[in-house]
């Protein structure tokens, strides 16, 4: 059974959220990270989270799995980048970090994350009217991390707000992801 690492964007992820289904839907197969502000996000402190979460799945499973939404895509490329590895990583509607909207007040450190290639097999999820973040960005940040790029049309920014329930659709697309991982 995999293990997977839950996580969301500024502010968490309430709980008619998608990730938080899924979450639920796991059991203790899910580790939340814990950072020690949801509305205030540091990035080291969450790259921090995604380590203590990281190892808290690894106890349970040798095959950990990142699910990220929106800002918690950011914290996941940087804790790559920091030497984090895992079995693959699904990222949902990552946040274009230099939009001129991005809150750089209360997630300033996240604007520094670097985008180069991703130690694992990905999937960006991105919607064609995402309002924090454009096709043509996602598909820029899809390709520099080398991940595979799926367009989703007109459903936001794939969030509470874009009403999809326990989204089946991305359950769908996640299993596909572990389905073609290499042996």
């Amino acid at each position: 059974m995999t293990a997977f690492v839950i996580l969301p964007g500024i502010d968490g992820s309430d709980d008619v959220h998608w990730q938080s289904r899924w979450e639920q839907s796991w059991g203790d197969s899910a580790v939340r990270i814990v950072p020690a502000s949801w509305s205030e996000p540091e990035l080291d402190d969450w790259v921090r989270a995604v380590q203590r979460a990281y190892d808290d799945a690894l106890g349970r499973d040798d095959d950990v799995v990142l699910v990220a939404h929106s800002l918690g895509c950011w914290a996941a490329a940087a804790w790559f980048a920091a030497g984090g590895s895992a079995t693959a990583a699904l990222l949902v509607a990552p946040p274009d970090t230099q939009a001129a909207d991005f809150p750089s007040d209360r997630a300033g450190t996240f604007q520094t994350v670097a985008t180069q290639p991703l130690p694992c097999p990905s999937l960006l999820i991105a919607s064609t009217n995402d309002p924090y973040c454009t096709t043509a960005r996602a598909t820029t940040f899809a390709n520099a991390w080398k991940a595979d790029c799926h367009l989703i049309d007109n459903a936001g920014h794939l969030n509470s707000t874009s009403n999809l329930g326990d989204w089946p659709f991305g359950q769908t697309l996640l299993n596909e992801l572990l389905a073609n991982l290499p042996t």
